[in-house]
């Protein structure tokens, strides 16, 4: 009788089974076609919390119930950094388990009116654009356009469009150009401002007072922020899992000991929301608005510590309007009177001082007189 348990035996029999692979490749991808993402999640307040507290995170608004109450909300609410992260990683196993570079996201936006822990969040997901890749023959690009929904009532809480390499099953002919742009003839390096102007505080008047400071010369606002988070076991493992995050990138390390970074990587919206911690820990955040052009631009690994530089483009005395154009009326919405808008640019980086991540970020900001 066979022994199934005897090592040999075992190897042998691992040699000629074969896997059921989890995942899909980039020839099952058509434009045009919508993808019920299956498991769903509930938004609790404990991995709100877990996540939150992981990357550095503490409006109080999103912790107290008085701070909540301050800011117009019920209760705490789920915060966007969290409800975005959850709504992706529910899409990675239809989507991109397979492996393949996250070449970016934009148009990241969220509703007006707060969304609470208990929701049921259902996603779905649109293929827009699907393209050959000129450098990487066994690949092909995708992009998506992903919506998260309360299950109960339909309401779009958080939608984005993101663009992926997926592996191909059959490696295709390239003109072998690449994807890097030639560079310009006289070329003699980056032409940046001959000062950096650093705002007094974190309202708005004073993102304002530093952009029209800045306006003046030769200077551009931007600095860096003093915090650093060191990515360990919880960042890399447990937060994507505890989203449905099943890429093997951040859980198998005996699949990416073969892989450019030899060990697991921390999920982008870990290494995202954590330079976002730090740039919000310098400035009044009343709401998030959206994100756009976010890329990511090397791996974060367990050891790797993710910092955060942040240059303010824009500011706005108003409010700023809604994805679809418009304010939605709710109680936490911001007057005029209390919170303006401000565009930035934040950009994380590693302790080699190597960009990892960069976006533009679209948020209202308090004003002091409130």
């Amino acid at each position: 009788m066979t022994d199934w348990t005897d090592p040999d035996t075992f190897a042998q029999a691992l040699e000629q089974a074969e896997t059921r692979e989890k995942g899909n490749c980039f020839e099952d991808f058509e434009e045009g076609d919508v993808i019920e993402h299956g498991p769903g999640l509930t938004l609790t307040r404990w991995g709100n919390e877990s996540w939150m507290s992981q990357t550095l995170n503490h409006d109080p608004a999103y912790w107290r119930s008085d701070a909540a109450e301050d800011r117009g909300f019920d209760e705490p609410p789920i915060h966007p950094d969290y409800l975005t992260a959850a709504t992706l990683g529910i899409t990675v196993e239809d989507l991109s388990e397979k492996g393949g570079y996250f070449l970016g996201r934009t148009d990241v936006r969220f509703p007006g009116t707060p969304v609470y822990a208990g929701t049921e969040l259902h996603v779905e997901s649109e293929v827009v654009n699907t393209a050959t890749s000129s450098s990487r023959p066994e690949y092909g690009i995708v992009s998506w356009r992903t919506r998260g929904r309360d299950a109960e009532t339909g309401e779009v809480l958080c939608s984005y469009e993101r663009t992926n390499m997926i592996p191909r099953r059959e490696p295709v002919a390239t003109d072998g150009g690449g994807a890097a742009a030639a560079e310009e003839d006289g070329d003699d390096g980056p032409d940046l401002p001959e000062e950096f102007v650093t705002p007094e505080g974190g309202y708005f008047e004073d993102f304002a007072a530093a952009l029209d400071e800045a306006e003046e010369r030769d200077a551009a606002v931007a600095y860096r922020h003093e915090r650093g988070r060191t990515q360990d076991d919880v960042t890399v493992a447990s937060l994507p899992l505890a989203t449905l995050n099943t890429a093997k990138q951040h859980h198998n390390v005996d699949v990416m000991s073969d892989s450019p970074s030899g060990d697991i990587v921390t999920y982008g919206d870990v290494t995202r929301s954590t330079a976002l911690g730090h740039a919000r820990s310098d400035e009044r955040t009343w709401r998030e608005v959206g994100f756009d052009d976010e890329g990511f631009h090397t791996f974060v690994a367990a050891g790797d510590t993710v910092y955060a530089f942040t240059r303010v483009l824009e500011t706005e005395d108003s409010v700023e309007e809604t994805s679809t154009g418009s304010r939605t009326s709710s109680e936490n919405d911001a007057s005029s009177d209390e919170a303006g808008t401000v565009t930035f640019e934040h950009i994380a980086f590693n302790q080699n001082d190597e960009p990892v991540y960069s976006g533009t970020r679209t948020a209202e900001i308090r004003k002091r007189s409130n």
